[in-house]
């Protein structure tokens, strides 16, 4: 199952496909008692997807068998042992994908020409993504970060591995061949490698970086280096063999520190806007903002959600499942501000009360 949405995989999601493209959508649950209901959901709305291919005369034979299989296919792939909060399954002709998202999603199929992401932009949006360098003399590992977790990523060729001919640090200054491992000219030319392979991964994919490493490594990326010169940097060694939890743990105690820094600049630019009428609250004023592109920053709290209908002026508060409701208009925001070139901050539950859950800074 994918994780990680980088722009280059938005793009190629969101270009046409030939008729149809299959989105089907169902929350999903870590833990018990809620999850023995995962498998079940998910039979049902792959039911009602292949009873809507079966039903559209627009679909061919030939396609729809295709797009049958890819579902299939698809759903072999699920791993509901550990799925997070969402589940999202693409299909269409001569391919799928399978994604799993750290933000629920609305139960709902959707039969067009192109994919629906608005889920996944949300997502990625409120899981705050970053990237951890970790780095070593003989290893070079990237980890992909962001809603609580780290993962290895293989972006790029990584890890980078030096060669082990004539390398054996301890070795070396045992017998006092090597005055200090990051000073040996070998060690140096890898961490420039190293340092350029990344700048090629952030161009792609813009994020915050984290370096970990021993003190004497992160002098000398200081040194050489052009994109880990602007990172923050934690002086622990080991991580660059280490696992996934042990750099979690380690970077943890600063992504906490940055989102409470973060939470209270963002309240300030709120109140700031307001006293300068560039204020919009709430899930109606929100959304007539952004699909003006007047908002600069959006701040939506954490697990804020709302089912609305909209009745041609305004958008009002529906149930789920009526006709024409909108169970996922918070991602619909946050993708058309990200899409207007907004800022996009997620908040803790309770913080923007008095803006219903929503809020905006205005351009104008």
């Amino acid at each position: 199952m994918e994780h990680a949405l980088s722009p280059a995989t938005l793009s190629e999601l969101r270009r046409p496909r030939p008729y149809p493209a299959v989105s089907v959508l169902t929350p999903t649950h870590r833990r018990e008692p809620d999850n023995a209901q995962d498998p079940v959901r998910l039979r049902n709305v792959m039911t009602e997807a292949k009873k809507q291919l079966e039903a559209d005369p627009a679909v061919t034979r030939e396609r729809r068998t295709d797009v049958l299989q890819q579902l299939d296919r698809a759903v072999s792939e699920v791993d509901l042992a550990h799925a997070e909060d969402g589940l999202v399954i693409f299909a269409a002709p001569g391919e799928h994908q399978v994604w799993s998202l750290a933000r629920t999603v609305p139960e709902r199929v959707v039969l067009s020409d192109t994919f629906l992401t608005r889920n996944l932009v949300a997502a990625q949006a409120s899981e705050r993504p970053f990237w951890v360098l970790s780095v070593a003399a003989d290893r070079v590992t990237l980890w992909n970060g962001g809603g609580g977790h780290v993962v290895e990523d293989h972006t790029g060729g990584f890890p980078l591995v030096r060669g082990r001919e004539n390398f054996d640090a301890e070795r070396q200054e045992q017998i006092g061949d090597m005055p200090s491992t990051f000073r040996d000219e070998g060690t140096r030319r890898f961490l420039r490698d190293a340092d350029t392979v990344l700048a090629s991964v952030l161009r792609e994919n813009p994020r915050p970086l984290y370096v970990t490493g021993e003190t004497a490594a992160l002098s000398l990326l200081d040194e050489l280096g052009t994109v880990t010169k602007e990172a923050t940097h934690i002086p622990h060694g080991g991580l660059a063999h280490g696992s996934a939890e042990a750099v979690w743990q380690t970077i943890r105690p600063l992504i906490n520190a940055e989102e409470r820094k973060g939470a209270v600049e963002v309240a300030r630019e709120l109140e700031t806007a307001l006293g300068r009428k560039e204020f919009a609250a709430g899930v109606d004023e929100v959304w007539h903002s952004a699909t003006e592109g007047r908002v600069r920053l959006l701040a939506v709290e954490e697990n804020y959600r709302v089912t609305v209908r909209d009745d041609g002026d305004h958008l009002v508060p529906a149930e789920s499942g009526d006709l024409d409701s909108r169970e996922d208009i918070v991602d619909e925001i946050v993708e058309q501000c990200l899409e207007t070139g907004a800022e996009v901050r997620f908040v803790p539950d309770g913080s923007l009360r008095d803006a219903k859950g929503i809020a905006g800074v205005l351009r104008y």
